[in-house]
């Protein structure tokens, strides 16, 4: 954006004229204008939508609930459709009740169970390994003799399998 304005000189020749080309938007101060005002702008539009307190009103719809609070039509009601549908909750309600009470669900949720407790137990061992191999923790070798320490690792490598 370059801005030319012809100046005439005061000492000079009023043939001659001087041409003067200014350039307003390279100057350091325009380009510092330029540069606030395009954040400015923006962050005051901003704060002004976020700190706007009005509610919104929907105008002619405001008090209007919506489609979806509309009962819909009453469906046809079909016997044989009706009692399938009873006899098949019957059914899967039966076979329900049959595995929950089933020798094989109860074995696997032991199963399951045990499996849980001995993870808990290899997880607590493992970090106890590493406190005792750091000294610190519930498991530091703090206060231990050599031998004692070789022999509490040992043990804790045993048990995590890590031997």
């Amino acid at each position: 954006m370059i801005s030319s304005s012809f100046m005439v000189s005061a000492n000079a020749n009023p043939i001659i004229a001087t041409l003067s080309k200014r350039s307003y938007a390279s100057s350091p101060s325009s380009d510092f204008l330029c540069k606030s005002r395009l954040v400015a702008f923006p962050l005051v539009a901003s704060v002004s939508v976020l700190l706007w307190t009005n509610p919104v009103n929907a105008g002619i719809l405001s008090g209007f609930s919506g489609l979806e609070s509309v009962p819909g039509p009453e469906l046809p009601k079909i016997d044989f459709l009706n009692k399938w549908n009873e006899d098949n909750q019957k059914k899967y309600a039966e076979l329900d009740s049959q595995f929950k009470s089933s020798k094989v669900l109860k074995e696997l949720l032991e199963k399951s169970k045990q499996n849980k407790e001995r993870n808990e137990r290899l997880i607590q061992d493992k970090y106890c390994l590493r406190g005792a191999e750091w000294g610190v923790g519930d498991c530091s070798t703090q206060g231990m003799t050599q031998q004692e320490r070789d022999d509490f690792v040992a043990m804790l490598k045993k048990r995590t399998g890590e031997e």
